[in-house]
């Protein structure tokens, strides 16, 4: 399969960067588990990108729960205090940052998630978050209208480069099929590496589908490869 090289990257955060996912199955299954109803991963893998007024009324609708969208959010923020900043950097993901920052390859964070939620998320990861300088927050920046699986985030992110790139020069890692499809209704290559779970036909728009960061290889995208003595690591 042939790839395109790129000059700037953009990462999702939940499921990709950080084991956030896992603490929001967590959080949901504890308001579903109050009405007797299960957060399925079907359902899960459905609302995965989107943002929180989206996802919240999502779920609301799919386990038919007698609540609204501002008190399912409230009472899960309440659940999301105390789990989110217990979250950790997935496998892989600090050696290709910091391995791209090294090289002075722009970076950017496009995330669903609000500005609240995130800070939540990366009160003890904050040293690796300052190594992408260019951060979108999709729940809470009021120029992305739309969100995951529409490109709306990604125009958004990529327009924050100084420099302005072409979307064909942009490269997106995403975890989930509605950001996948947002990447590439962008025009960008997007590497997924999707939960083990995924049936992997449901992300045909992916340009490369990985089972971990760890395999991640810059060079086929036109980065600086990793050292020779770190590529077998």
């Amino acid at each position: 399969m042939a790839f395109n090289p790129v000059s700037h990257v953009l990462f999702d955060m939940d499921g990709l960067l950080l084991n956030t996912e896992d603490l929001y199955s967590i959080g949901f299954q504890k308001v579903a588990s109050r009405y007797g109803k299960e957060f399925t991963f079907a359902l899960k893998s459905r609302i995965m990108g989107q943002q929180s007024k989206e996802f919240a009324g999502n779920i609301i609708s799919e386990l038919d729960l007698p609540m609204t969208v501002d008190e399912f959010l409230e009472e899960t923020r309440l659940i999301f205090q105390d789990l989110f900043p217990l979250c950790q950097i997935m496998p892989g993901v600090l050696k290709l940052v910091q391995h791209l920052h090294d090289h002075n390859i722009p970076m950017g964070l496009a995330t669903s998630s609000s500005k609240e939620t995130y800070d939540l998320k990366v009160v003890n990861h904050q040293e690796f978050f300052n190594l992408l300088p260019y951060k979108t927050w999709g729940s809470s920046d009021p120029d992305v209208k739309r969100g995951k699986p529409y490109p709306d985030i990604f125009f958004v992110a990529a327009n924050k480069f100084p420099d302005k790139p072409d979307v064909e020069k942009c490269l997106v890692f995403e975890d989930s099929v509605n950001g996948v499809k947002a990447a590439h209704a962008a025009g960008m290559q997007v590497v997924m590496v999707p939960d083990p779970r995924l049936d992997r036909c449901q992300a045909p728009e992916a340009t490369l589908i990985l089972d971990s960061m760890e395999y991640f290889q810059p060079e086929l995208f036109g980065l600086p490869p990793y050292p020779v003595h770190e590529q077998s690591n």
